[in-house]
């Protein structure tokens, strides 16, 4: 049985060399991270992607608590007066928005949008909630999945529907708000760096790139293996463009009556597909401690030996008091070599193979994912050394992907090179500011202006696009 198993099991995942966009299908699929629903473009996420989203979550909810958010909850369906209330926002979304018409058998008046993002509900409900300055700063985020009518998809990349969190914050001024914007960007930084081992460049989106409605977007970009950018969270400084036509005012402490300034910021279960592209390899997935719903896994060695079951359940105990999470894999139908497979293919960071001889050492041999070395550790302090193993599997995994965007990131001077280099990196290039000049390099190199990182040292002088004088430093790269 087992060896029928391991057969079913040992599928051929696509070489990322070969095809990389079918080498992360395969990936997401084997590994059991969503399934295709039978509503187009949407995916079902299964419960090992779900953990893994939760984890993410839980990393980012801490850091909103601390920098002072509260969780709220906002309806999914927007009357379409709502959002024709700020032109800019509704000419950005339109071509997404997917509209309800018909509630029951009665065919509605007004057409309700299913949330593309909430900046114009969450604005609604603020103008009830703000009366002074009292009640400000004002700063809400939610979980909850948003609808866009994408026309092509891809597993956690883009969906018609994707989960995600949207922070939206209400302040007195705008010193205050850009403060914000800038803070969350921050979190989203560390989050994406502490966390999910995966270096960015932060800084500020072009005009053509912004966020419709915003009067400033800065974003956090990361490079996938096959050299392309990942937007892997924004924040958005909206000033008063939506304050103003919902009437979000405030009576400030000299008496007269002010329009508050917004922020709004979000990050989404894209991260997931992020992670799979920095990482993986063609074995699958390579998963970062501290999102791993499985951070070790151990798997009996000779189980049907005498003690070897009941060394490995105090084992799993062990590390599981220590907060580590830990699965104990012993499944008797299915062989060592198939398991090994399959929690590789899972990405787990550490497996423990604990056997007779090892329980004869007082050792737990073990095999790291990340650089797949080999050694033992001291069953008398095995949390300790897996502790010590996962922080520097956690190290290792952001030096290696910071490594490999270094390599690919490269300063370019001439359009030449700008187009040569975004074929397989990021081209940090002088840029003159005009929107011709994108439009020029999107048409003719598929790349698109990333964002402005705040070091803003010039590397020349005239634009790599038209030659004319240029004072902005702007990273170029193809993207998802």
């Amino acid at each position: 049985m087992a060896k029928e198993a391991k057969q079913d099991f040992v599928q051929h995942i696509t070489p990322r060399s070969e095809n990389f966009s079918q080498w992360y299908t395969d990936v997401v699929l084997k590994a059991e991270l969503m399934d295709y629903a039978p509503v187009r473009g949407c995916m079902a996420m299964r419960p090992y992607g779900t953990r893994i989203w939760e984890l993410i979550q839980a990393a980012m909810d801490k850091r909103f608590k601390e920098t002072g958010h509260e969780n709220v909850a906002m309806p999914m369906l927007i009357p379409e007066s709502l959002l024709l209330k700020e032109a800019e926002h509704v000419e950005g979304f339109a071509p997404e928005v997917a509209w309800v018409t018909q509630g029951g058998s009665e065919v509605l008046t007004e057409r309700l949008a299913i949330r593309p993002t909430s900046e114009t509900m969450f604005c609604t409900m603020y103008a009830r909630w703000i009366q002074s300055w009292r009640d400000l700063p004002m700063k809400y985020n939610q979980w909850c999945s948003v609808m866009r009518w994408e026309k092509t998809t891809r597993p956690f990349l883009r969906t018609s529907e994707f989960w995600w969190q949207e922070g939206h914050t209400m302040h007195a001024t705008a010193e205050e708000a850009q403060e914000e914007t800038l803070q969350m960007l921050e979190v989203y930084r560390e989050v994406c760096e502490d966390v999910l081992a995966m270096p960015v460049f932060a800084g500020q989106k072009s005009d053509k790139e912004k966020f419709a409605g915003a009067r400033a977007t800065y974003s956090v970009e990361a490079m996938m293996q096959d050299g392309k950018a990942l937007q892997a969270g924004t924040s958005h400084n909206f000033g008063t463009n939506f304050s103003e036509p919902f009437e979000v005012q405030f009576l400030d402490k000299d008496g007269t009556l002010k329009h508050c300034h917004e922020t709004s910021w979000g990050s989404s279960t894209r991260l997931i597909g992020a992670v799979i592209m920095t990482h993986g390899d063609e074995r699958g997935l390579k998963l970062p401690p501290q999102i791993a719903p499985f951070q070790a896994v151990i798997l009996p060695i000779a189980a049907h030996k005498g003690g070897v079951i009941e060394r490995c359940e105090q084992v799993y105990q062990q590390l599981h008091e220590a907060g580590i999470r830990v699965k104990l894999d012993d499944r008797d139908n299915l062989s060592p070599g198939w398991k090994f497979n399959e929690w590789e293919l899972k990405g787990v960071p550490l497996r423990l193979e604990i056997g007779p001889r090892d329980i004869e050492n007082g050792v737990a041999s073990y095999m790291r994912r990340d650089t797949f070395e080999k050694g033992t550790l001291p069953l008398d302090s095995l949390a300790e050394g897996v502790k010590e193993l996962l922080n520097d599997i956690q190290r290792s995994m952001f030096a290696q992907a910071k490594a490999f965007m270094d390599e690919h990131t490269k300063d370019v001077h001439s359009y030449e090179e700008l187009r040569q280099q975004v074929q397989t990196g990021y081209a940090r290039a002088m840029w003159c500011g005009s929107r011709a000049c994108e439009d020029n390099i999107k048409e003719e190199t598929s790349a698109t202006s990333r964002n402005m990182p705040f070091d803003q040292t010039p590397i020349g002088d005239s634009c790599v696009c038209c030659g004319q004088k240029a004072d902005k430093v702007m990273y170029f790269s193809k993207a998802y």
